[in-house]
């Protein structure tokens, strides 16, 4: 076997290698994926039905007044549902509770480098 023909079985080598890879990363982004959206269920199965539809208008940007709107519920409905939410997120503010939500989709170092 000459020189050129060892070339071209390391380069077909190292192409298989890259192509498993190329996969493997692949599989890695499908699990991360639904490691994201089990992360999110759990958070959002510590509220009821109701509060989740108020919780995710929240996250949307709404208002109290206009998820009143979007809900057809009455503003002290609301008002009651938001409350639920905040005591069970152990937040003091929709605001804190939304950042709560979204430091769901942080990878661990970000997170400390927030809290540091």
């Amino acid at each position: 076997m000459d020189q050129s023909e060892k070339l071209l079985i390391g380069i077909e080598n190292i192409l298989s290698v890259a192509s498993d890879l190329v996969d493997e990363v692949a599989r890695l982004k499908n699990v991360e994926e639904e490691c994201k959206i089990l992360k999110e269920k759990i958070f959002m199965n510590q509220l009821t039905k109701a509060e989740q539809e108020v919780f995710a208008l929240a996250i949307d940007g709404h208002s109290i007044s206009e998820i009143q709107d979007i809900l057809h519920k009455e503003e002290c409905t609301i008002k009651n549902q938001r409350r639920s939410i905040l005591k069970k997120l152990n937040t003091l503010s929709m605001t804190e509770a939304i950042q709560q939500f979204q430091n769901l989709h942080q990878e661990p170092s970000q997170k400390l480098i927030r809290t540091s």
